[in-house]
């Protein structure tokens, strides 16, 4: 019998994942059947990404083997208490290239003052070269997949990356560092901070009205990963008195962001509207399908979710 897949992703995402997960698994040598609505009892994997026409409730699931996410993040699901099967996220390496693309567009967007050179189009001839990448240090708070990809980019592009987790770790050519004291040492060098941590207890509010002054005075931040890592109230504060001289956000608590929240008419906030980085269909099929040909297997899962850590 084949197994059964569930595709959890929501009826709208369905069309453009049929037709990549039919290829990958065939690829794979996964002989399986994909179906949107299923017996519960009868479904082997799910492939899952929170949504009101999405699986609440998981003991009903009762021989499914394990739930793979389509999104790069889990807490929406991995708190979930009903949920005892394994758990993987999407470590995509088109969702990867993109959050790279963003970053480094960013990064080198803020470093060389494109904003201030495009409002002064007036006429006037002001030959003022900024630095080279080498004299401006980024902060990259998390190196996980996405983090330790995106620092790697920078680095290659010149840049001296301070990287920080929570955790310890060690990368060649990034100076790794990880508590508190780790942190205040990252932040207090950085002129340009990017954040691209897990939303989890110990992550929320990471930039706060404290942490925001280790900052050199004028500095930016780029906030792709989730929007509780930052304190809105006090980056808005932090943004007025000039302590920071730019935010570049692409996650918030709410989304879509209300119209009326005071970052859209903010003159040192950039919104993008989540965009940094999407799983791609095309490339995560392949991904999906290794997993489960490796649990089919019984060979261990890749990119598994520790629950306590949260990610």
């Amino acid at each position: 019998m084949k197994p059964l897949v569930l595709f959890a992703g929501g009826e709208a995402r369905w069309p453009d994942w049929q037709g990549p997960l039919a290829e990958a698994l065939a690829a794979a040598g996964v002989k399986a059947e994909i179906t949107t609505e299923a017996p519960a009892g009868k479904v082997d994997f799910i492939l899952y990404a929170p949504g009101d026409d999405t699986p609440g409730d998981f003991t009903q699931f009762t021989r499914c083997r394990a739930v793979f996410s389509l999104w790069a993040g889990v807490e929406r699901i991995v708190t979930n208490p009903t949920l005892t099967q394994p758990l993987c996220r999407m470590v995509d390496p088109g969702l990867t290239r993109g959050m790279v693309e963003y970053v480094a567009g960013h990064v080198l967007r803020l470093h060389l003052g494109l904003d201030a050179v495009l409002a002064a189009q007036d006429g006037r001839w002001n030959p003022v070269a900024p630095p080279l990448a080498s004299e401006r240090p980024v902060a990259m708070l998390g190196l996980g997949a996405l983090g330790e990809a995106c620092a790697r980019a920078l680095a290659g592009m010149g840049f001296e990356v301070l990287g920080w987790s929570r955790r310890p770790k060690s990368l060649p050519g990034i100076a790794c560092h990880h508590g508190r004291d780790g942190l205040r040492h990252a932040l207090g060098r950085a002129q340009i901070a990017v954040t691209l941590l897990p939303a989890t207890a110990g992550t929320e509010n990471i930039l706060d009205a404290e942490t925001l002054t280790w900052l050199p005075r004028g500095a930016s931040i780029i906030n792709p990963g989730r929007g509780s890592l930052i304190d809105d109230a006090a980056l808005l504060a932090a943004l007025d008195s000039g302590q920071i001289g730019q935010a570049t956000l692409d996650v918030f608590r709410t989304e879509p962001l209300p119209a009326d929240h005071p970052y859209w008419r903010h003159p040192s906030v950039t919104v993008t509207p989540h965009i940094a980085a999407e799983t791609r269909p095309a490339t995560a099929a392949h991904v999906i399908a290794e997993n489960i040909r490796r649990s089919l297997a019984g060979e261990p899962l890749l990119h598994l979710v520790d629950r306590q850590a949260g990610y």
